[in-house]
């Protein structure tokens, strides 16, 4: 089921987006060479009490994890790409770290990634993946459009993907949120233009593209959650919640004017 949002609605659920952001801005510039990755991890977790927001990580436990999820942030190091589980690990210079985020103020859900290369990028290869998932992220933003069709988001995703010789697992990808993390509908990351269910104003939607430099296949870590690719190559992934309006897509993971 769909529930659709009023303007009320969408606009506590961008209050929450900017709690979002204004979160991964904080922790993707203290993603330095030398720091802990749990370092940031209990970061998080102060800036959400702060905040007064709540994980919608912690205490998760879906069908393709391995028992409940006791961290408040996904953070995924070079080849690892989705539901990266905090670790300890040193982060080094040229290091690709992803972020993912999502918590809820009120009872109102946003969730977003960002890709960020740690000190200095040791390969222009690794700016071109990252910078083609925010502008498929983009795309896909663009087709989030009344009276357009699931499937012109997922077009307009995977174009930009196979425009530049990215392949696009179709595993995991985007959702529908709004009290919850997850809900209906499941939008892929590569689909047919025209086809599937129609974008009505209300609708509030994950939008997330993510790939690799190599194969799309994944393996998952002995952790039961991080997934990684199979062949070791470097991943990267972005991500935004954006409703459907009347007029035009807002995104509302992006800080407050």
């Amino acid at each position: 089921m769909i529930e659709l949002k009023t303007p009320g609605e969408v606009d506590a659920m961008a209050r929450t987006g900017d709690v979002v952001a204004g979160m991964l801005s904080t922790l993707s510039v203290e993603a330095r060479p030398g720091v802990d990755v749990m370092e940031l991890e209990h970061h998080a977790r102060d800036l959400l009490a702060d905040a007064g927001a709540e994980s919608c990580y912690w205490d998760y436990a879906p069908s393709f994890g391995r028992g409940p999820f006791r961290n408040v942030i996904c953070l995924s190091v070079n080849d690892a790409v989705l539901h990266g589980r905090p670790r300890h690990h040193v982060l080094r210079d040229g290091d690709v770290l992803s972020l993912d985020l999502a918590v809820s103020v009120d009872g109102w859900v946003a969730d977003s990634a960002v890709t960020v290369v740690v000190g200095t990028a040791h390969d222009d290869d690794d700016i071109a993946l990252i910078d083609s998932t925010r502008r498929a992220l983009d795309a896909g933003i663009a087709a989030a459009v009344p009276g357009n069709r699931l499937g012109d988001i997922s077009a307009a995703i995977a174009a930009v993907a196979e425009a530049e010789g990215y392949r696009v697992n179709t595993d995991f990808g985007g959702h529908g949120l709004g009290r919850t993390m997850h809900e209906d509908p499941h939008v892929s990351n590569r689909g047919r233009a025209g086809k599937g269910l129609r974008l009505r104003p209300g609708m509030t939607l994950a939008l997330e593209p993510w790939w690799s430099r190599g194969a799309p296949d994944l393996v998952v870590d002995e952790d039961g959650w991080t997934l990684r690719m199979a062949d070791g190559s470097m991943a990267a992934h972005s991500e935004h919640t954006v409703a459907v309006t009347d007029d035009g897509p807002r995104v509302l993971t992006v800080p407050a004017a």
